[in-house]
């Protein structure tokens, strides 16, 4: 299936970073993890297209300023909402220079960017966002983690490093699943289930958490979650490596119960295995159509998955 984005979004390489997805009423809300915007894509009856772009510095407060990225990592849509989230994840340097003292010198340096702490709800009406609240600086959601016993010894590490890394959300109801890529403790993946509130502060909508949150450890076979969407009384994991690996990749089923705990593997059922590539390909976001079917988006496609309109290829499975 073809998403074809606009020439602002291809020079800014939105198409090649896909990251979440989630169907609208008329066609997709897509987002990539380089920039601090979320796209609408609609069905045009032969491909996804006719982009509008969004700015979420329109919509919330952006604790790094309008410009800078938010590495939006996962996308949901449920009771009149739109739900963004940043990865919340320190990131190290790439090693680009042959030089081994410059080499060290930028694998031993972490940044941290505020705009990645960040979790957005947006009022959606007749497929536009409305101002939003927002979860993010003081009280982002590691604030609440930095005491925990499982969680808080990761947040200083990067999430390539099996650092705290958040990479899909999903709602139910009234709560908010939150699937971590790391930490991968001992092959248990994390899951965090939230419930939400919101504060007016000086005109300033805020979302806060009310606590205690649950915390999900699933067996996934040592690797951890990379999104996640509902499925009825389900929920799908995309699920892959923490570290900087290609696979395996795969989507599991979970049936959440309402208490905290480990979830074995024989209940998890699995869904589907999916295709990657080497060094491309690598599957990100994915989404269950209304007419159930699931579509898969990738990081990093491979040449084959552009197409000449400049629009880039999606995986639909039946399941």
């Amino acid at each position: 299936m073809e998403l074809r984005f606009d020439h602002a979004s291809r020079a800014s390489q939105t198409h090649t970073n896909l990251s979440a997805i989630r169907q609208s009423a008329s066609g997709l809300w897509v987002a990539g993890d380089e920039t601090a915007t979320f796209e609408h894509l609609a069905w045009t009856g032969d491909h996804f297209g006719e982009q509008r772009t969004f700015r979420l510095a329109d919509y919330i407060d952006l604790p790094a300023g309008p410009e800078d990225e938010a590495d939006i990592e996962g996308l949901a849509r449920a009771n009149g909402y739109l739900w963004l989230v940043g990865s919340h994840s320190l990131k190290r340097k790439r090693v680009k220079s042959k030089d081994p003292d410059k080499a060290a010198d930028r694998l031993a340096t972490v940044v941290r960017e505020e705009n990645r702490f960040i979790l957005a709800r947006l009022p959606l009406r007749d497929e536009a966002p409305g101002p939003g609240a927002v979860l993010a600086g003081g009280h982002n959601l590691t604030s609440y983690l930095r005491e925990d016993r499982h969680l808080g010894p990761f947040l200083a590490l990067p999430g390539k490093d099996n650092g705290f890394d958040v990479e899909g959300i999903a709602v139910v109801s009234e709560r908010v699943y939150i699937g971590l890529r790391g930490p991968v403790l001992r092959g248990w993946a994390v899951v965090l289930e939230l419930e939400l509130r919101r504060l007016d502060d000086g005109g300033r909508r805020r979302l806060r958490v009310r606590e205690p949150y649950r915390k999900h450890f699933l067996d996934l076979g040592g690797l951890g979650v990379r999104d996640l969407c509902p499925d009825g009384d389900s929920l799908l994991l995309l699920t892959g490596p923490t570290m900087d690996l290609d696979g395996p990749v795969r989507v599991m089923r979970w049936r959440p119960e309402r208490r905290s705990g480990v979830v074995p593997g024989d209940e998890l059922e699995m869904v589907l295995e999916l295709p990657y590539g080497v060094g491309c390909d690598h599957p990100e976001g994915l989404a269950l159509l209304d007419d159930g079917r699931l579509m898969v988006v990738y990081d990093s496609p491979s040449p084959a998955r552009i197409t000449p309109a400049g629009g880039v290829l999606a995986d639909v499975f039946t399941i």
